[in-house]
């Protein structure tokens, strides 16, 4: 029975998931290179502890 609810619930919840983080992407890089920047930001994040030096 709870499993029924919650199948039935999945494709909203999925819509408001997908919504919530986009506006969070959104308002946490205001212009394009604000995103650059982040993305450059965590590939060094990645490098770095992978070599070992974070």
């Amino acid at each position: 029975m709870l499993w029924r609810h919650i199948k039935t619930q999945r494709k909203p919840f999925l819509a408001f998931a997908v919504l919530a983080l986009s506006a969070a992407f959104a308002l946490g890089c205001n212009t394009v290179e604000g995103a650059g920047e982040d993305i450059e930001n965590l590939g060094e994040g990645v490098s770095d502890a992978t070599d070992g030096d974070g």
